[in-house]
């Protein structure tokens, strides 16, 4: 719609460029709360004034044990700032931190995800992505799709398991296979036993596994249902066995950012399941988390630990992406708080019985960054790291500039996180931060302790390992 010299959209842009915000994307997202009969000099001034932009605060002051959380911001613009999904230019790769080296385990995958390391040292990758969506249209949704395509997230689902085997060891998966097709959109995989357990979109399925399988044909049978339907906002379900191979838990995200649908459409999200293997009997374990998505046992402690997704669009510099501990019981704030008593203004009505109850989490990951993956280092191979986490960064759509798009590592002590995220692999992002060649998702050990990497927008798998094992490190010289 024009009024005089100036369109709606034009006010926009020009608004927007001042917020580093004019995309359209951005402008879909605002267009529901336009008021058109109103004078376009005023929604200008409005947009200048009410625009969420560029982050205060940097991305390592939103992190560790005492992050930065400054006031929500109330703007009428969302941030809208993904990197163009441009995968990985001729003979380049990412940057290994020093005294690492990288190298691509696998290449040519189609958006894999998620990885599992099998006792043989096969490698199972999932190669997956979203459910089509069945709700009816909106210009939210549009502008959601936009933004996924940009980013590199609207590529359709091969919903399939491919196995990976490096027989001679030399770092580079000569096998890859097929091993389980025909799946609905797969995510998590935990073996326990002679059972391989795969967490599809909504629910647990099983298959018969022999040691060197490379196929199965074998139709999955369900072990336990979880959440789906035709929102699925948050689709991905991972999945972890219990040490003694009794239970799986199981990561169930929210059906939306701040349960702007009701709580009705949240039945059984933001949460992680437990499932009893025998029975299939599933219950709540914990609550209030917007997405869990990364599990492991810490190897010092014991305690389950999860990576999870905080809630968006209150700013460049909230909320962080955490990492905890994971409370039989506990409720960690979603949709009503963040951080413990930081209340979400835009949540109606509030629950201050349930923000009371609401548990720190452990460690921030830096707001927006994303933070999916999460493996606690068990290897020899690089004792560096030993008993820290490691942290797949898928990388932010939404913060000036972008955070995340690298792997982290923190360090733990007597199974407790200190200090600051140190970077392991970075350069997924170009020079000027608006291309992104990759984007990490799952992180895990291969039985020779080096870190693979699940790049989903590089399809790709990469291996980090120290810059010169004892084999390839040169020879002392010869004494004179």
């Amino acid at each position: 719609m024009a009024l005089g010299r100036l369109t709606l959209r034009d006010a926009f842009t020009r608004a927007g460029r001042r917020c580093r915000l004019a995309t359209p994307e951005a402008f879909a997202m605002f267009a529901p709360h336009l008021t058109w009969f109103r004078p376009v000099a005023f929604l200008a001034a409005a947009l200048l004034s009410a625009c969420a932009g560029r982050a205060e605060l940097t991305v390592a002051q939103g992190s560790g044990l005492d992050p930065v959380l400054p006031p929500p911001e109330n703007a009428l613009i969302p941030v809208v700032n993904p990197p163009n999904a441009v995968g990985w230019p001729d003979r380049r790769m990412p940057v290994a931190a020093p005294g690492l080296k990288v190298n691509a385990f696998a290449t040519g995958l189609d958006h894999p995800r998620w990885l599992h390391v099998l006792p043989n040292g096969d490698v199972l990758v999932a190669e997956t992505n979203a459910p089509p969506k069945q709700t009816p249209p909106s210009v939210k949704k549009l502008a959601m799709k936009l933004v996924m395509k940009k980013a590199g997230a609207a590529v359709p689902s091969a919903n399939r398991i491919t196995l990976l085997r490096d027989a001679d060891g030399d770092g580079v998966a000569e096998l890859r296979t097929p091993l389980l097709t025909g799946l609905f959109h797969p995510f998590g995989m935990a073996l326990v036993g002679d059972r391989l357990y795969i967490a599809n979109a909504d629910g647990v399925v099983h298959v018969p596994y022999q040691t060197g399988d490379t196929r199965i044909t074998e139709a999955p049978q369900r072990l336990a249902p979880l959440p789906g339907g035709p929102i699925n906002h948050h689709w991905t379900k991972s999945l972890i066995a219990s040490p003694d191979g009794t239970r799986l838990y199981a990561g169930v995200g929210s059906n939306s950012n701040i349960a702007e649908s009701g709580m009705a459409a949240e039945a059984g999200r933001a949460a992680i399941h437990e499932i009893d293997i025998a029975t299939g009997r599933t219950r709540v374990f914990a609550s209030g988390l917007r997405n869990p998505v990364g599990m492991d046992w810490q190897p010092q402690s014991g305690q389950l630990w999860a990576a999870v997704n905080e809630r968006d669009m209150l700013g460049s510099d909230l909320v962080p992406d955490y990492m905890t501990s994971v409370r039989d019981g506990g409720f960690y704030g979603w949709p009503y708080s963040y951080f413990g008593a930081h209340l979400d203004p835009r949540v109606k009505p509030p629950r201050p019985e349930l923000v009371a109850q609401a548990i720190v989490p452990d460690y921030a990951l830096g707001p927006h960054t994303a933070s999916l993956g999460l493996v606690f280092y068990d290897g020899a191979l690089m004792p560096q790291f030993a008993h820290g986490a490691l942290i797949g960064q898928h990388g932010s759509w939404n913060r000036t500039p972008p955070s995340g798009y690298k792997v982290v590592f923190v360090p733990f002590e007597n199974g407790q996180p200190v200090g600051l995220p140190r970077d392991v692999l970075t350069g997924f992002l170009g020079e000027g931060q608006d291309d992104a060649y990759g984007r990490p998702v799952g992180v895990e050990v291969a039985r020779d302790g080096a870190i693979l990497v699940a790049d989903d927008v590089g399809n790709a798998v990469w291996r980090v390992t120290p810059a010169a094992t004892p084999s390839e490190a040169p020879a002392p010289a010869a004494s004179r």
